[in-house]
Formats: structure tokens, sequence, C-alpha cells
């Protein structure tokens, strides 16, 4: 910074070298960018706990809901599936098998909506602060993984009260990669979804029948393997859903005890950091779109 003077020897306004300055919503350099980010780790975190269950805080079971919610969807698939339909049928515990499935596909469900709406539900924020707007997906993603733990706890013991009675193996240790790499692969789709979101307003509502289509088809309320089992080419296809490769890897970890076929691992972790590698570069080129809302 310099200071000039007039010819009568008064100082003038200080002049500021414009060297290194951008302009407001300017897309930095990647590098730049996952440094600001990081730097807003401790904004993210707070937000998310803001956020947190916001919509249950003021019903009279409060964060009752986070565990009655999956709790309930569960008797009510049991019923139609279990009973009525008999999907049960060649799966064992069929209850322990839908617990998993609604619970784990849930958070990520979750995830897919909320980070699709994430860039418009922040819309204030944007125009009131400059800070990295993949903050926002993330967010959504670190609000419904703190809401996802302690439904972890009662769904494992659920499991470990409700017969048929599992034998706990040591590889109940293998669902905290699991959730790890769900959670990275929630990230890269909520990051993903964000800005095509911002894109087309109508999407929100069209995710919700994406997530029923997913849903059914993720090996949820049956077996896969068990259904498909004639049709070799659509099982191959249904086997690289990285859902129903997450849900397998649950099931048979903490489920059942036994070792996951390594192709399953294969497909989870390919998904994850593909996912956030192309779903955090697709959004942050847009960076410079998210404040024209």
């Amino acid at each position: 910074m310099s200071e000039t003077k007039n010819p009568l020897g008064l100082s003038s306004i200080p002049s500021v070298s414009s060297e290194g300055l951008v302009p407001v919503g300017r897309r930095t350099s990647l590098g730049s960018y996952l440094a600001a980010l990081w730097n807003r780790r401790h904004f993210i975190i707070a937000e998310s706990r803001a956020k947190m269950s916001s919509s249950t805080r003021k019903d009279l079971l409060g964060y009752g809901w986070l565990f009655l919610n999956p709790l309930l969807s569960v008797l009510a698939f049991w019923f139609i599936f279990g009973y009525i339909l008999q999907a049960q049928k060649g799966v064992d515990n069929f209850l322990g098998f839908l617990v998993i499935g609604v619970f784990f596909f849930g958070y990520t469900g979750k995830c897919m909506t909320g980070g699709t709406g994430a860039i418009r539900s922040g819309a204030p924020m944007i125009k009131g602060f400059q800070f990295p707007r993949a903050a926002l997906p993330i967010s959504v993603v670190v609000r419904n993984f703190l809401d996802f733990l302690p439904t972890v706890l009662v769904m494992t013991i659920v499991l470990a009260v409700v017969p048929p009675l599992e034998v706990i193996t040591w590889r109940i240790v293998l669902v905290i990669p699991i959730v790890i790499l769900q959670t990275i692969f929630n990230v890269g789709l909520a990051c993903f979804l964000a800005r095509l979101g911002h894109k087309i307003p109508d999407l929100t509502n069209f995710m919700s029948i994406v997530s029923r289509f997913w849903l059914y088809g993720s090996g949820v309320f049956f077996s896969i393997e068990d259904r498909l089992s004639g049709q070799p080419v659509l099982l191959e296809l249904m086997q690289l859903n990285p859902m129903h490769a997450y849900l397998t890897l649950t099931r048979d970890s903490l489920l059942y005890g036994v070792d996951s076929d390594p192709k399953m691992w294969i497909i989870g972790t390919v998904w994850a950091f593909g996912l956030l590698i192309v779903g955090f570069l697709f959004f942050w080129r847009g960076e410079e779109n998210y404040g024209r809302l």
C-alpha cells in the first residue's frame, strides 16, 4: 500500500495494490478452494449441529423420532413384504435384514434429498456471507451423519435382543469403514446433486421419486441374489448398485458374521471415492453461479 501527495503537500487517499485480490463469488483455484473449505470446518460442524433434527425439536417426543421413524418404517415394511408378500422366504433373520436395509438406506436417502436443495435453502447465507459454497451440501451430510450415529446404536441393540439372535463376531468392527465409505459416497452425491438442484428447481420434487426406485432396487426388502438368480446379466448390473454393496457388507459383518465377497468392497470403495471426486469437481466448477438465485 502506498500513499500519494497532491501538489499542495496534503495526503490523499492511500492506494492499494489489487494483486492477489479476486472478485466476490469468483471461483478460486482448486487448492485454494479446498484450503478455504478446511478453514471453515468448524463453521460446517456448528451449522450442522444447529440444524440437527430441527424438524423434530418442537415435537412432543423430540429426538425420539430419530429412532421411532425408522423403527415404524421397519414394522410397516415387515408387514407388507415379510408377512403379506412373503419376501422373507430364503432370507435368514429377515427382521434384522430389513432393519439394516431401512436404517442405512435412510441415511443416504436423506443426504440425497437434502443435498439437492442445499443451495436454494442456503440462499440467505450465500447472499450474506462469502464462503466456499461446498460447505452447504457437506453440512447436509454432516447433519445427517450426526442423526445417523445414535440410530446405529439403536439398530445394534435391536439386532442383539430381538430373536433370532445372531452371534456377534469381530467383523462388527468392519461396520466402521463401511459407514465411512458410505459417508464419503454421500458427500460426493450431495455435491453433485446440489449443483443440479440449483440449475433445475423442480429436481427436489423429482428426487423423491428417484429415491423410491433406488430403495426398491437396492435389496432393502428382499435378497437380490435370490430373486434374480435366473437372470445373471440383470443380477450383475444390480450388484453394481453402491447401496446394495453397502447393505450387503453391513449385513455380512453385523448380522451374519461372515466374510463378504471382495467384489462388494471394491464396488463400495470405487463408488465412494469416484463419486466424491466427480461430484466435488462438478460442484466446484459451478461456484460462480450459486449467488444468482
